[in-house]
C-alpha cells in the first residue's frame, strides 16, 4: 500500500525570500532546531518509503504567510500538496481562502496553540470567522484544527453547522489516556464519533502516551477504530517537529498499529488521506 503522511511540516533555508513571522510573536524552538526544507522532506519521504504527504504549515514560522509552503508543494506536485493557514477573522477572510487556493492550497488550518502558547479556542466559533467556513464549503476543501480537550465543544458546534467541511482534529485532539481502559478521562474525544465530518491524526504524541501509566496500544486504538472508523483516522509524522527521522517515525506508528486489522491499517495508512486531499489520489 502507498504510505501517505498529512502532517509534517517545511522551513526554508532562505530567510530573505521567506522572512519569519511567526504566528503570536514566538517561533518554536523545533523549527530553528530542526529545520526540513521541502527537498529534505522528500529525501526523508524517499528513505522511509512514504508516498506522498499534506505538508502542513508552520505558523509558528511564518504566521499567515503560506508562500514556503505552497511554492514547495509545487514544485513536487506529483507528491505534495499543501494545508495553510489564514487570519479567519479578518474581513477578507474568504478572498483569501479562495487567493491561496488558487495557488494550490488543498486545506486549511486553525493553530489555536501548541508549542508556543496555551490553547485558546475563542476564535473557533467566532462568528466573524463564518465566511472562511462557507469558503471550505464552496471550494471542498478540509479544515484542520489543532486544539485540546477545551476546544472540542466549538469542533462539534463548527462541524454540525457545516457538516459539507470535513475537519480533521491534529493529534487526535490531544485526548487524557493514562487512565487505561475503558478511557473514562478521553470521554469528550469520543463522543464525536456519531459526527460524520470530523476526521482524526494519529501523530507521535499518541504513540507516546499510549505506552504510558495504564494505557496500552492494544487497548485504545481498537478502542478509538470501534468508534470512529478507520475510514476516519489518517496517519501524520509531525516531522520535524517530533524527535527522530521520519522512518524512525513511520515504524513506531506501525509498531503501535499492529493491533489493528490490514484493511484499517491501509485506510489510516493512506486511503483516509487520499479521501481528505484528492490531490494525493
Amino acid at each position: 500500500m502507498d504510505i501517505i503522511d498529512i502532517h509534517p511540516h517545511i522551513i526554508s533555508d532562505d530567510e530573505k525570500r521567506y522572512p519569519p513571522a511567526p504566528l503570536f510573536g514566538k517561533r518554536s524552538d523545533w523549527s530553528q532546531e530542526r529545520p526540513s526544507t521541502v527537498e529534505a522532506l522528500i529525501a526523508a519521504m524517499d528513505a522511509a518509503g512514504v508516498a506522498k504527504a499534506a505538508v502542513v504549515h508552520s505558523s509558528t514560522t511564518y504566521g499567515f504567510d503560506n508562500s514556503y509552503v505552497v511554492d514547495g508543494c509545487n514544485q513536487y506536485k506529483d507528491r505534495l500538496v499543501a494545508v495553510g493557514s489564514v487570519d479567519m477573522l479578518a474581513d477578507d477572510v474568504a478572498a483569501t481562502v479562495r487567493g491561496w487556493a488558487g495557488k494550490g492550497l488543498a486545506g486549511l488550518r486553525i493553530f489555536t496553540g501548541g508549542s508556543t502558547k496555551d490553547f485558546d479556542p475563542s476564535e473557533l466559533d467566532n462568528p466573524q470567522s463564518f465566511k472562511a467556513w462557507d469558503a471550505l464549503a464552496e471550494l471542498g476543501l478540509p479544515m484542520c484544527i489543532q486544539t485540546g480537550p477545551i476546544g472540542l465543544p466549538q469542533v462539534t458546534l463548527l462541524a454540525r453547522k457545516f457538516p459539507s467541511v470535513n475537519i480533521i482534529l491534529d493529534h487526535l485532539g490531544r485526548p487524557e489516556v493514562l487512565d487505561g481502559p475503558p478511557y473514562a478521562n478521553a470521554a469528550s474525544l469520543f463522543a464525536l464519533a456519531d459526527i460524520p465530518n470530523i476526521y482524526m491524526k494519529l501523530t507521535p504524541r499518541i504513540f507516546g502516551d499510549v505506552r504510558k501509566e495504564k494505557a496500552s496500544a492494544e487497548t485504545f486504538f481498537p478502542r478509538v477504530v470501534a468508534a470512529f472508523g478507520a475510514r476516519r483516522l489518517a496517519w501524520g509524522s509531525n516531522f520535524p517537529t517530533s524527535p527522530g527521522t521520519l522512518e524512525e517515525i513511520l515504524s513506531t506508528a506501525q509498531a503501535g498499529l499492529a493491533c489493528l486489522d490490514e484493511e484499517d491499517r491501509a485506510w489510516i495508512f493512506g486511503k483516509t488521506a487520499q479521501q481528505l486531499y484528492p490531490g494525493l489520489a
